[in-house]
């Protein structure tokens, strides 16, 4: 998706993959943010982000915050991993990181997600996703079958 667009490869961010633990990726990745940001604590006039694409899982977990993990609860990371959630362990950026966001797009799809849509619409506090704030915009696309038409 990104070769078709001009966007500086300085300004696209991947995980890394190659670390020996998640603990450990997530540590590379914060830091090599934190050294595109310039900074270590987030200035809220100034977002980390201008875009972020989420999605939305049937459980309400949005990147790899999973309901029920204590990753909900960081506010000082800016990246941690998720262990036990998945099968596979997961890295993720925190909210305080994907909240640093100029806009938030979400790209929900399909019949299975119209339930889980309807509670994160309602904010229900239990769903990760419906926890997301953000002084940017958030906005939200879904088929026809993720809105119930």
């Amino acid at each position: 998706m990104l070769d078709r667009v001009p966007i500086p490869g300085t300004q696209v961010h991947p995980i890394p993959t190659s670390c020996d633990s998640p603990e450990r990726a997530a540590i590379s990745y914060e830091t090599s943010l934190q050294e595109f940001y310039q900074a270590k604590e987030f200035d809220p006039a100034r977002p980390l982000f201008d875009l972020t694409l989420l999605g939305l899982g049937e459980d309400g977990h949005t990147a790899s915050l999973f309901p029920n993990t204590k990753a909900l609860e960081e506010r000082n990371a800016w990246v941690t991993s998720t262990i036990g959630a998945k099968p596979e362990p997961r890295i993720s950026l925190t909210y305080p990181a994907l909240e640093s966001s100029r806009e938030i797009l979400f790209i929900v799809s399909g019949a299975k997600k119209q339930q889980i849509l309807s509670r994160v619409l309602a904010n229900d506090p239990t769903l990760p996703a419906a926890r997301l704030e953000t002084g940017g915009i958030i906005r939200i696309f879904a088929d026809q079958e993720a809105m119930g038409n």
